[in-house]
């Protein structure tokens, strides 16, 4: 049975995706603001959460320990850093707490301890947490499907310059997404271009192209583009709001709440794929 509140704990909760999961928590009929945390020695420790994210006094005193933020927790939210992630995985293990990560950037030491964590909590692990974004990845399955490998297939992101990781986790889980449904024609691993200078000659058969934009405070933006001789087909998603991603991230912890054990993905949340 649910909880009539869910009290959510946020770490990192300065950055500016801290601070829109505050805004998207207090939006919320149904969840509460359990507890905030940020690294020792930062300034904003024993501030109040609420008024740092500018959603009024919330009585949520920044704290700098996980047990601290964890104390009154019946779920996470967490858009750190991979290594972070983990320990706050760890600890949720422990207290047997939901988790919905948005942290890109694992590596695959990390997401086999993700897999392995999700034997024992449920986890929605999402590169991009965005309801539109994750319907776009859903379209891109359905278009290579109908339309097969003999279209060229090509993604374009831009972030904002302090983003650290490129491509983008979205873009990779697109490039994975599209690689999967015309699997005959070799991995992601195989296909995948990153770059492209001097005399590369004509572009290979089905090559999955992936290029990064890297500028000013561009929140996030993904072109897709299926392309063939005398027609070309794109799909654009453009975030302007950090919010959007925080509000699919609160989503995604109102559905796992009572969720078994497992690794789940935004696909499961919106009822893409089949709960595992």
């Amino acid at each position: 049975m649910k909880a009539s509140k869910i009290h959510v704990a946020i770490p990192g909760c300065s950055g500016r995706m801290g601070r829109a999961l505050i805004q998207a928590i207090s939006m919320s009929e149904d969840m509460v603001l359990a507890g905030a945390s940020e690294i020792q020695g930062v300034p904003v420790i024993g501030q109040d959460a609420g008024l740092l994210a500018g959603v009024g006094f919330l009585q949520v005193p920044i704290v700098d320990t996980l047990e601290k933020l964890l104390e009154n927790a019946t779920g996470i939210i967490d858009f750190t850093s991979p290594k972070s992630t983990l320990s706050f995985v760890e600890a949720c293990q422990t207290r047997q707490l939901p988790m919905v990560i948005g942290t890109t950037g694992l590596d695959e030491a990390q997401h086999k301890f993700l897999l392995a964590a999700s034997h024992s909590i449920p986890i929605v692990h999402a590169p991009n947490m965005s309801v539109g974004v994750n319907v776009l990845l859903h379209l891109v399955e359905q278009a290579a499907n109908r339309l097969g490998p003999s279209y060229d297939f090509e993604i374009v992101e831009a972030h904002h310059r302090h983003k650290r990781d490129a491509p983008s986790g979205t873009a990779l889980k697109i490039a994975q997404v599209y690689a999967s449904a015309t699997q005959t024609e070799g991995t992601l691993d195989t296909r995948a271009c990153y770059h492209r200078q001097g005399d590369t000659g004509p572009r290979p058969k089905n090559q999955i192209g992936l290029q990064t934009i890297r500028a000013g405070d561009i929140i996030g933006e993904h072109t897709v583009m299926f392309c063939t001789e005398g027609e070309r087909i794109e799909l654009v998603h453009r975030a302007s709001s950090r919010l959007t991603f925080a509000t699919g991230a609160v989503r995604a912890l109102r559905w796992a709440i009572d969720k078994p054990p497992g690794l789940y993905t935004m696909q499961n949340v919106l009822g893409f794929a089949s709960e595992r």
